[in-house]
């Protein structure tokens, strides 16, 4: 449809005398774009018809006259756009170009507006969730009770040592702890700790679990989505940690065999969920066949026949719940995200722990998620948070008194 209007225009453009009764409506919707206001004066619909019924009108000055008035008001992102115009002498493809370039101005301005509001949209939104959630509360005052048992639990989870079961990391340790240590003395606890604890829970939650936080009902699914990118990032990085170890540091410092474990991996490891064992058979076969090859193509020695039964079985053990590499790499990204809500994404992405490098870039997006999520959240409920943690934390160890303000 779009084709057919431009190759009417041109035809009546064309003819002899020109037919300028299309080129008129296009001006006439140019008027009336955002540029209203500026061009008023020089497209006067009225006279410019007069002047087309006497043969006087001079399509080409007032194109002119648009693009240097779109030169004017446009984002510095579509000068060349609106440049490559002036270079166009063909009226049809000139008139076209104009309002594909307006379309674009157009969606600039949108997302300006968008912009520029989605503060007050944001406050205002935030008051509206717990105006409504109050409402509900006063007409069910147990509508707290799951929320209460959920950060009940956490504040147990956080004075419960819970050991690693296996250390397999370097030297490097996370900025906000160590994720090899086993806790022997637990801290003192505050309103962010028992708060986060929390949170990291909901990313373990129990589908068949019913007392799911009164608070965060609305963010369920996107809990859920989290869980999954979480889970699929621990298989990830824990293939990799695997094929690390029996690649050698000249194959695995190549960023394009990184890059392309990581493919094969990825798009195998999407069937896991279905049929865990088949899938890690299938990626245990796969990594193998490709760390061979590429040694191979290196010139680098192959490996034994001990060592690739040896790789094979440790990669089909990630399989399993229990697997200590699987157990440790989901740990610290645990650990990892729990940084997140503390110090924010970038500082916790400067110092990761030996085999989570490899994904930094798939770590930095879960955590930007899940830091939106929980902040939008704290927002929100951040009054129903504080009063429930002051009866759960001593006053003599509360270090922060006010969740909202997280």
């Amino acid at each position: 449809m779009h084709n057919a209007f431009w190759d009417h225009l041109k035809e009546q453009l064309s003819a002899t005398p020109p037919d300028f009764s299309c080129a008129l409506e296009l001006l006439k919707e140019i008027k009336e774009s955002r540029l209203r206001g500026e061009i008023e004066e020089a497209l006067d619909t009225e006279l410019l018809k007069r002047k087309a019924e006497h043969g006087a009108l001079n399509v080409s000055l007032l194109s002119k006259y648009i693009l240097d008035m779109m030169t004017l008001l446009c984002a510095p992102v579509r000068d060349e756009a609106v440049q490559n115009l002036e270079n166009i002498t063909d009226p049809v493809r000139l008139l076209r170009g104009i309002f594909q370039v307006l379309g674009l101005m157009k969606m600039d301005m949108v997302n300006y507006t968008i912009q520029s509001l989605q503060p007050h949209l944001q406050e205002h939104s935030i008051q509206h969730e717990r105006a409504t959630f109050q409402e509900l509360l006063n007409k069910q005052p147990s509508l707290l009770d799951h929320t209460t048992k959920w950060l009940t639990q956490a504040a147990v989870d956080l004075t419960t040592p819970l050991p690693i079961c296996l250390d397999i990391s370097d030297s490097t340790t996370m900025a906000c702890s160590s994720p090899n240590e086993t806790v022997s003395s637990p801290e003192p606890l505050s309103p962010t700790m028992v708060l986060s604890q929390g949170f990291l829970n909901l990313l373990l939650w129990d589908p068949e679990n019913e007392e799911f936080p009164e608070t965060l009902l609305m963010d369920r699914t996107r809990l859920r989505e989290l869980e999954s990118q979480l889970h699929r990032l621990t298989l990830l990085a824990s293939v990799l940690l695997v094929a690390s170890s029996f690649s050698g540091s000249v194959l695995f410092g190549s960023p394009q065999f990184v890059d392309k474990l990581k493919r094969i991996t990825k798009d195998l490891i999407e069937e896991f969920d279905s049929r865990p064992e088949e899938a890690m058979q299938t990626v245990s076969e796969q990594v193998s066949q490709e760390i061979h090859q590429s040694l191979r193509n290196m010139g680098l020695a192959a490996l034994s026949s001990d060592n690739t039964a040896s790789l094979i079985g440790q990669l089909q053990n990630i399989a399993k719940k229990e697997d200590c590499v699987r157990s440790v790499i989901d740990q610290r990204i645990h650990l990892f995200l729990k940084c997140c809500l503390v110090l924010g994404v970038q500082r916790s992405l400067l110092d990761l722990p030996g085999g989570l490098t490899v994904i930094e870039a798939e770590l930095a997006e879960l955590g930007q998620k899940f830091v939106s999520l929980t902040h939008h959240n704290q927002k929100v409920f951040g009054p129903y948070y504080t009063e429930i943690l002051k009866t759960l934390i001593p006053p003599a160890q509360a270090l922060e008194t006010k969740v909202e303000s997280l």
